[in-house]
């Protein structure tokens, strides 16, 4: 046997912190497209896109060639944070774009090559531009594993990890649908009005729109037009994480475009490089734009083979409104899928989601993970989400063809179908 197709490997020397591998108990070896392929040749269809990360679907040929050319030039790879021609011309197309026909001025820093990155460096300078230290979360949110990051996500489990306490940061209730959106604002409003709480003026508040890993969340446009209210009325910087939602994942580029807001400060990680490659930016008002030189850096902060294809991502996606057009008619397609399921069983399962994140509330986690693995062992990869895992989310490739799509759902229908069946027994 070909010693690479073995797991033993992986048991023996990794640490026991791996995760999506205990659901996905395959060897993978090639990808493309929507589809990867483990060593042993057996196909799958992807509908997690490396975590939001792959939103143009594996190893896209325009984004591949622009990468292999660059390469093949001698092209630098590693450039910390120096002038270099890849930068520039990610800058630019960035520039041109994105931020111009959005009406956005934002600066862009590169604080280093993950979403926690972007997160922690946009925390600090909330705080250093207000000269406040508490940040406002939301129940249920997620925004990464390093120590600040962790401080503002509600997952108790990854919390806990740290080890420490997680100081500085305030939760309050994110969006509630079934709610005025008075109503659902009114726990921070009234943080920020009474002094009888004890709670110092924030120095921001940080929100996912759409939130990923709490279990495709969806606030309110008109909410999130009432927080950027609060924000402003209080002095202070509205951050949102766009890192898993962002560049497409709900069909416009940021996923806070439908709301009509204009947020201080965006995170960006996941599919910015288009590529898989790593790369976040935080964008700023330039107001806010405080930092002495060097006060926030990285050693990967400037990685060229990512700008490459962020910057072939953006010329090849972004020009026209041919590809947040498709995914608002996929995402469509998926709800419609989702609610046949959602009408079979009105008392055991929910829907909800915007463009391509979706999800399929079950039950309970044993349900979501029954469905999982069902899923997995017919060729398809999705993941669960939410407080108490019982989500099952859909993250597929914007660029996912119909055929694809078709196929996925129809694996997840049947999987769902047969979980429901057996029910019984998982609640027991």
């Amino acid at each position: 046997m070909d010693p690479s197709s073995g797991t033993d490997v992986f048991s023996r020397r990794e640490s026991e912190v791996r995760s999506y591998c205990r659901a996905w108990p395959a060897v993978f070896d090639t990808a493309e497209g929507s589809r990867l392929t483990d060593v042993d040749g057996r196909r799958y269809l992807d509908f997690f896109a490396g975590a939001g990360s792959l939103n143009y679907g594996h190893n896209h040929p325009v984004l591949q060639e622009a990468l292999i050319s660059y390469l093949r030039g001698n092209g630098i790879t590693h450039a910390l944070d120096v002038h270099t021609r890849a930068k520039a011309e990610f800058l630019r197309a960035f520039e041109e774009i994105v931020l111009a026909p959005r009406g956005l001025d934002h600066k862009v820093q590169f604080p280093g090559p993950t979403g926690t990155n972007a997160v922690e460096a946009a925390l600090k300078l909330a705080r250093k531009a207000t000269g406040r230290s508490t940040i406002v979360s939301f129940s249920s949110g997620f925004h990464g594993m390093t120590l600040g990051a962790l401080a503002v996500s509600g997952n108790v489990a990854k919390r806990s990890a740290a080890g420490v306490a997680l100081g500085n940061t305030h939760p309050v209730p994110y969006d509630e649908p079934g709610r005025s959106v008075e109503d659902a604002l009114e726990p921070l409003a009234r943080l920020l009005r009474d002094p009888g709480f004890g709670v110092e003026l924030p120095a921001g508040v940080i929100v996912e729109t759409v939130q990923g890993e709490g279990g495709i969340n969806v606030a309110r446009p008109e909410w999130l037009r009432g927080l950027s209210t609060l924000c402003r009325r209080y002095g202070m910087v509205l951050i949102v994480d766009d890192v898993q939602m962002g560049v497409g994942r709900t069909g416009a580029f940021f996923s806070f475009e439908e709301s009509g807001i204009e947020p201080d400060i965006v995170c960006l990680a996941k599919s910015i490089s288009g590529y898989g490659l790593p790369m976040s930016l935080v964008l700023m008002r330039r107001d806010l734009d405080v930092w002495s030189p060097g006060e926030h850096n990285g050693t990967f902060r400037g990685n060229s083979p990512a700008f490459v294809t962020a910057t072939e991502a953006l010329r090849t996606f972004w020009r026209d409104e041919e590809l947040p057009s498709r995914v608002q008619s996929l995402g469509e397609r998926v709800a419609g899928e989702l609610g046949v399921l959602v009408d079979e069983f009105p008392a055991e399962l929910a829907t909800r989601g915007r463009g391509l994140a979706r999800a399929l509330a079950t039950p309970s986690a044993a349900h979501a993970d029954a469905v999982v693995r069902r899923c997995f062992e017919q060729g398809l990869l999705l993941e669960t989400a939410g407080a108490s895992g019982d989500v099952v989310k859909l993250l597929p490739p914007l660029t996912v063809s119909d055929d694809d799509l078709a196929t996925g759902l129809g694996v997840l229908a049947g999987s769902v179908r047969a979980v429901m069946a057996g029910s019984a027994a998982l609640a027991g």
